[in-house]
C-alpha cells in the first residue's frame, strides 16, 4: 500500500515537471516568434528605403542625362580649376598709350601714360572680336592686345558706347590664336550665385577671383557717361583692382555674364560688372556703325523716396522716384510731367520737393531710381512710348510719355 502510494506521488512530480517544461517550450517558442516576426518587419523597412533611395538615384541620373541643373546653384556647384582651364585662353590684356596735354609754365606740355585692361574674344556673325570697357579704350593710341601666351597684335577700335562703358575691338591675330568664350543671359542671375572674374589686375596677367552676386540692377556713376548713369550693374564679391577693367565675370558654366569695369574705392568686395544682356543688345549696333544711339531718354533728374521724403510730400508712399527737375522741352516736360518746387535739407542731404513720384513704368512697381533706370534701359527704346504711374497730390494716375534719345556722350 505505501509502495503504490510512493509511486502515485512520483508519478505526480514527474506529471509536474512534464507540464512545466511544456509550458516553458511553449513560451519560448512564443518569444522566437515574435523576435523572428520584429526581425521580419525591420528588414522589411530596411528594403524599404532602400528601394526608395534607388528610385531618387534613378530620377537624379535622368535628370543629369536629360541636362537638367539645379535652380539653386551653390557654391560646391562651381568648379574654379575647370572654369578657368577652359577660359583663360579667352581673356586678353589691352594696353594703349593716353595723351593728354597739360598747361604748364612753359606752354602746353604733352604726357603719355601707358593704359593697361582686360577684355575677352567673342564670335560675332563670323567674325572675331575684343570686347572691353570703354574707360580702357578711351583717347588709346598705340592699341596693342596680348594673349594669354605672351603674343600681342595691334588692335583697332570698332565701336564705343561711353553710356555702358563699353568698346569692342579688332585684331590682327590669326584664327589659331583666338578662343572665343560664350556670353550667357545676366537676366536669370540671383543673389547669392556663384561667380568668378579673370582679368589682369595690375598687369598680372590671367588672375581669378571667386565669389558671389551681391545684388542685381544697380546703377553707377563713372566720368565716361557723363550726368547719366550706368543701369542694371551687377554687383559682386569677387576682388577686382586696376587693369580688371574689361575682364570677364563667369558663372557656374564658365560663360561670361557681365564685363568687370569698377570698384569702390577703399571698400572690400565690392566690384560691379555691366551685365551680358547689354553686352548683347548693343553688340550687333556697335560693331555695325560703331556706336548705340537707342538709350532711352526720359529727361528728369530725381531722387529715391523715403519715409522722411514721404512726410515732407505729404503722401503715404514711402517708395519710388521723386521728380526734382524736369528738362525743359524734354519727353517728361511734353507728358506734363511736374518737377518739385522748393527745397529742403534733409538728413544732411538737399532735395527738391512737390513733383511727382514715379512709382511704376507700364505696371511694373518702381521703388527708387536704380530700378526706374534699370526699368527704361532693360524694357525700352528710345522713340517708344511708356505708361508712367505717378503720385501727384496724394493720389495715383498715369501719364503716356514718349521716351527720347540720349543728348551725345561729353566723350563724343
Amino acid at each position: 500500500m505505501r509502495v503504490k502510494r510512493g509511486l502515485g506521488r512520483v508519478l505526480a512530480v514527474v506529471s509536474i515537471l512534464l507540464v512545466v517544461m511544456a509550458a516553458a517550450t511553449a513560451y519560448s517558442y512564443y518569444l522566437l516568434q515574435q523576435s523572428s516576426s520584429s526581425q521580419s518587419a525591420q528588414v522589411s523597412q530596411l528594403q524599404q528605403l532602400v528601394s526608395n533611395l534607388q528610385s531618387r538615384n534613378t530620377q537624379l541620373q535622368q535628370e543629369l542625362s536629360a541636362g537638367v541643373t539645379p535652380s539653386n546653384a551653390s557654391v560646391l556647384s562651381l568648379d574654379p580649376v575647370s572654369i578657368y582651364r577652359s577660359a583663360n585662353r579667352s581673356i586678353v590684356t589691352i594696353q594703349g598709350d593716353q595723351v593728354t596735354t597739360v598747361t604748364t609754365f612753359f606752354g602746353p606740355q604733352q604726357s603719355v601714360q601707358v593704359v593697361l585692361g582686360s577684355g575677352f574674344v567673342i564670335q560675332d556673325t563670323g567674325s572675331y572680336y575684343i570686347v572691353t570697357n570703354f574707360h580702357v579704350l578711351s583717347g588709346d593710341t598705340n592699341l596693342t592686345v596680348t594673349f594669354w601666351n605672351g603674343n600681342s597684335y595691334v588692335g583697332k577700335v570698332v565701336g564705343t558706347d561711353p553710356y555702358s562703358d563699353l568698346g569692342v575691338v579688332s585684331v590682327t591675330a590669326p584664327p589659331s590664336q583666338l578662343f572665343p568664350i560664350q556670353i550667357a543671359s545676366s537676366s536669370s542671375l540671383k543673389v547669392g550665385q556663384p561667380i568668378v572674374a579673370i582679368g589682369n589686375p595690375f598687369g598680372l596677367a590671367g588672375s581669378m577671383t571667386f565669389g558671389i552676386i551681391s545684388q542685381v540692377g544697380r546703377t553707377i556713376q563713372d566720368p565716361v557717361a557723363g550726368n547719366f548713369s550706368i543701369a542694371s550693374a551687377i554687383q559682386f564679391s569677387a576682388p577686382i583692382n586696376p587693369g580688371n577693367s574689361g575682364g570677364a565675370l563667369l558663372d557656374s558654366k564658365g560663360e561670361v555674364v557681365g564685363i568687370t569695369t569698377a570698384v569702390v574705392n577703399g571698400a572690400q568686395g565690392v566690384g560691379f560688372a555691366i551685365p551680358s544682356d547689354t553686352i548683347i543688345r548693343e553688340l550687333p549696333s556697335l560693331i555695325t556703325i560703331g556706336k548705340y544711339n537707342l538709350h532711352p531718354y526720359l529727361g528728369i533728374g530725381s531722387a529715391d523716396m523715403s519715409y522722411a521724403l514721404a512726410l515732407k510730400q505729404g503722401t503715404n508712399v514711402t517708395y519710388g522716384a521723386l521728380i526734382e527737375q524736369v528738362v525743359p522741352g524734354g519727353p517728361a516736360n511734353r507728358a506734363g510731367l511736374k518737377a518739385g518746387n522748393r527745397t529742403l535739407t534733409l538728413q544732411g542731404a538737399q532735395y527738391v520737393v512737390g513733383g511727382d513720384v514715379i512709382v511704376s513704368l507700364n505696371g511694373t512697381k518702381i521703388v527708387n531710381t536704380d530700378a526706374l533706370s534699370s526699368y527704361l534701359e532693360g524694357h525700352a527704346l528710345a522713340g517708344q512710348t511708356v505708361r508712367v504711374g505717378i503720385i501727384r497730390g496724394g493720389s495715383f494716375q498715369t501719364v503716356n510719355v514718349v521716351l527720347g534719345t540720349r543728348p551725345p556722350p561729353p566723350s563724343s
